[in-house]
């Protein structure tokens, strides 16, 4: 069965060679340690793994802010308190539309009822002019809020006289 080179506790082969040399006395120790210390391809290395760390933490952090942003942004959709209150006004709105469905026949006699609860008897000589008098009361009605507007205006025209000489 062939070793794990991935394994910590057994030694990889490079460094199975460099303790044979260091045993057989080709290399000392001291050696080795300042060759290991002193490549810079091995410095370059150590600070592209710390930069790629920072980087997936960078990212990692990215990903949790864009997360509490949306949640911030979703929080009347999402939140309970929120979803309770909507919640409450759905059960409010659906009890309502209950006690319409129950009284529907009811409903349905008082809206076919006329709004005065019976017709105006009129003697079949005025009905013409009832049928001229309606039109203008109609148009009456329309401009009633202009009139009662206006009739409040009346106490106030000596005033705007008095502002109106003032200002000429």
């Amino acid at each position: 069965m062939a070793a794990n080179p991935w394994d910590p506790v057994k030694p990889t082969a490079a460094a199975s060679l460099l303790e044979r040399c260091v045993q057989a006395g080709v290399l000392s120790q001291n050696a080795l340690d300042q060759a290991s210390k002193e490549a810079p391809c091995f410095s370059r290395v150590e600070e592209l793994e710390k930069i790629s760390t920072l980087k997936d933490e960078v990212n990692q952090k990215s990903l949790e802010l864009e997360m509490l942003q949306l949640e911030k942004e979703s929080a009347d959709i999402a939140h309970s308190f929120f979803l309770n209150q909507k919640y409450d006004i759905l059960q409010a709105i659906n009890t309502h539309l209950e006690a319409v469905l129950r009284e529907k026949r009811s409903l349905r006699q008082r809206l076919a009822k006329p709004l005065c609860q019976e017709n105006l008897p009129i003697e079949a000589s005025y009905h013409r002019f009832v049928a001229e008098l309606l039109p203008l009361a109609v148009k009456f009605i329309e401009k009633l809020d202009f009139y009662i507007q206006t009739i409040h205006t009346i106490p106030q025209i000596p005033e705007c006289a008095k502002n109106m000489v003032r200002t000429s």
